[in-house]
């Protein structure tokens, strides 16, 4: 949906469809939208896993160092985890990753969710990576490098959300 609002914007920024175009379109993308899901009808597919915070936001940038010193001067964010290619910037129960990206935009790559009992209940890694599956989602496991794992990361899960966009999920050392 997210293609489909940015395509509407941008021909109302270029003159082509008038403002009160551009409002019943959004109006009609988003009544659409919400008929089509399956949520708005009340009767989620299969079992839900809860989420229950962002875990982590990664962050390419041209250079993590100036992005990390940003962050870490002006928020006071503490740095951990620098390997000379990225580093997590930890606020409160939050974690920005910022990492090298050879060229072009910086961006966001993916935002992490901590999933409710995977640290503590080792079925529901088995539950989710099959509920997953049975969306029809592709599923990739991560595995950390030696170096992550010996600041405790675990495997998690990497699946696309309807819009291409990655997620990954799993515990809050992930």
């Amino acid at each position: 949906m997210e293609h489909i609002i940015a395509k509407l914007l941008q021909e109302f920024e270029q003159g082509r469809m008038s403002r009160r175009q551009l409002i019943k379109s959004l109006a009609a993308t988003a009544a659409s939208s919400m008929a089509a899901s399956p949520a708005a009808a009340g009767a989620p597919e299969g079992r839900v896993f809860k989420a229950t915070a962002f875990n982590h936001v990664s962050y390419q940038v041209a250079d993590y160092t100036k992005t990390r010193d940003f962050y870490a001067g002006l928020f006071g964010m503490k740095i951990s985890r620098d390997n000379g290619m990225e580093c997590r910037l930890t606020f409160g129960d939050n974690i920005l990753i910022a990492r090298n990206r050879p060229s072009g935009t910086p961006k966001v790559d993916h935002i992490a969710y901590t999933v409710a009992n995977w640290d503590t209940d080792k079925k529901v890694k088995g539950a989710l990576e099959a509920e997953l599956k049975r969306r029809g989602l592709k599923v990739r496991t991560t595995e950390p490098s030696a170096v992550n794992r010996s600041f405790g990361e675990e495997p998690s899960f990497i699946v696309q959300d309807p819009d291409g966009f990655m997620l990954q999920m799993g515990g809050k050392e992930q």
